[in-house]
């Protein structure tokens, strides 16, 4: 089964930026959507993007998008999470996810077989 490792989190200023990477063990086929989720103390899980692992296409949640960048290295099996402009209310721990059936339902956290640790990353004001 797909182990998924998450890195790259950490403490950066309001404006600054980070790139999270996910880590799979274990292959990833065609099929697989591979997403990215956050979770801020005390509210639910919510979407941030996610990227079919065929094709390429990309899908972003409206508070993230212009903002941060989704994207796969099919030979090293790794999503990357390129994140600019970072504002306070983007802290919060990111989760990399799985959807080996690569659902149309890509922004549901229920859709996702596999997930990782998660990353914390926090940003000041």
């Amino acid at each position: 089964q797909v182990q998924l490792v998450e890195s790259g989190g950490g403490l950066v200023q309001a404006g600054g930026s980070l790139r999270l990477s996910c880590a799979a063990s274990g292959r990833i086929f065609s099929s697989y959507v591979m997403g990215w989720f956050r979770q801020a103390p005390g509210k639910e899980r919510e979407f941030v993007s996610a990227i079919r692992w065929s094709g390429g296409t990309t899908y972003y949640a409206d508070s993230v998008k212009g903002r941060f960048t989704i994207s796969r290295d099919n030979a090293k099996n790794t999503v990357y999470l390129e994140m600019n402009s970072l504002k306070p209310e983007d802290t919060a721990v990111y989760y990399c996810a799985a959807d080996p059936n690569g659902s149309s339902s890509w922004y549901r956290a229920r859709v996702y077989a596999r997930w990782g640790q998660g990353t914390q990353v926090t940003v000041s004001s």
